[in-house]
């Protein structure tokens, strides 16, 4: 059996604001124009005006990845100042209403999303991050995806980075999940028994008119419908490059490792789709700091025993793929807190959003050379 590329591919979803009011700004055409350098071809407008898509090419290694967002991050953030605004990373904005922000126009797949999805669409502003790890042969993207499913929870809450929306604390550390709930064709996905299946499931949706192809489908993880990659889509944008980083890297080693076992005939076990659910909530709510559900011993178990248990199962890969550092930072994030519980202290101790605000953006250009 043939080893999957592995590459990876990281694309960032940044907020722009304006560094006085803090709000969202939504004229930021200058950046597309102005783009160049390690930005040249790689920026992307989406659905809210303020919101811009920074994509890396196809890197071999986490280690160019690396460079790569780091250089990119860099360079919007100078492009952005240069203009007299900000790019801030986090999953939701502490206050901005949806409803003051403009939609990018002139995009067909846009027009057809506001047309089909109406208010839905227009409130979906939120801020992921997308992580493409190569896996060339279609038959293995999903015997992955069937089995990568169960470790996208333990992933999210590393990621959480978004408890505050409309001016309010929501109780969750990844509000922007439960914002996106209600996109259809969102979360995990089901388990299929092969490509041909899914093949058939997304034909079926095409033909009845419910997608335009399989990029409208967005569960957590899918095989991407135009590159020969699986995109790991479940994680908020995090402060930190760094962040992004190690969550990239994990997401290559879990894929990694499913292959080992593959080219061993052995198999981690798929379990249902309402499984996975349970702790994916409990994922979004608490964070690191709750109790998933360790569905071997039927138990719940605090999270960081159930991270332990994923850098064991991903141990014997990271040497291979040259990321055992970059897996090790994941013990700074439980250390210091995940973006969530940051922002978080940040308000407790102001009481302040636009101090939220003014501490995202400073982390969002954290360890970047300007």
């Amino acid at each position: 059996m043939q080893r999957p590329s592995l590459t990876v591919g990281i694309e960032e979803e940044f907020q722009i604001i304006d560094p006085e009011s803090r709000e969202l700004r939504s004229h930021v055409a200058q950046i597309f124009s102005q783009g160049h350098g390690p930005l040249l071809g790689k920026l992307k407008h989406e659905l809210h005006q303020p919101v811009i898509e920074v994509g890396t090419g196809v890197c071999r290694t986490i280690a160019e990845a690396k460079a790569e967002i780091f250089a990119q991050r860099a360079s919007l953030a100078v492009l952005a100042r240069e203009n007299g605004l900000r790019i801030a990373a986090a999953g939701t904005h502490p206050f901005t209403h949806w409803g003051n922000v403009a939609i990018s126009g002139g995009n067909q797949r846009y027009e057809r999303l506001i047309s089909d999805l109406q208010m839905v669409a227009r409130a979906n502003l939120i801020f992921g991050l997308h992580v493409h790890v190569g896996v060339e042969d279609r038959e293995l993207q999903i015997a992955i995806m069937n089995q990568a499913r169960y470790f996208l929870p333990h992933i999210l809450a590393l990621s959480v980075n978004s408890p505050f929306w409309l001016g309010r604390d929501t109780g969750w550390m990844s509000y922007r999940c439960k914002v996106f709930d209600k996109f259809p064709r969102t979360n995990i996905p089901d388990f299929f028994t092969g490509w041909a299946e899914y093949q058939e499931f997304v034909e079926l949706l095409v033909k009845t008119n419910c997608i335009i192809d399989g990029g409208q489908i967005w569960w957590d993880v899918r095989p991407h419908h135009v590159y020969d990659t699986l995109e790991y889509r479940i994680c908020d944008i995090p402060l930190r490059a760094e962040e992004t980083i190690t969550i990239a890297a994990l997401f290559q080693a879990i894929t990694a490792k499913l292959w080992r076992l593959r080219s061993k005939n052995l198999t981690f076990r798929p379990y249902r789709r309402s499984l996975i659910m349970e702790n994916k909530w409990r994922a979004a709510r608490w964070g690191i700091r709750g109790l998933l559900i360790d569905f071997g011993t039927q138990r719940e178990a605090p999270y960081t025993d159930l991270l332990e248990e994923l850098l064991e199962f991903v141990d014997d890969v990271v040497d291979e793929l040259g990321t055992r550092e970059q897996i090790q930072y994941v013990r700074t994030i439980v250390e210091g807190g995940t973006g969530a519980e940051r922002q978080l202290a940040v308000y407790r101790a102001t009481n302040d959003l636009r101090a939220v605000m003014d501490y995202v953006a400073t982390e969002t250009e954290h360890g970047l050379t300007q």
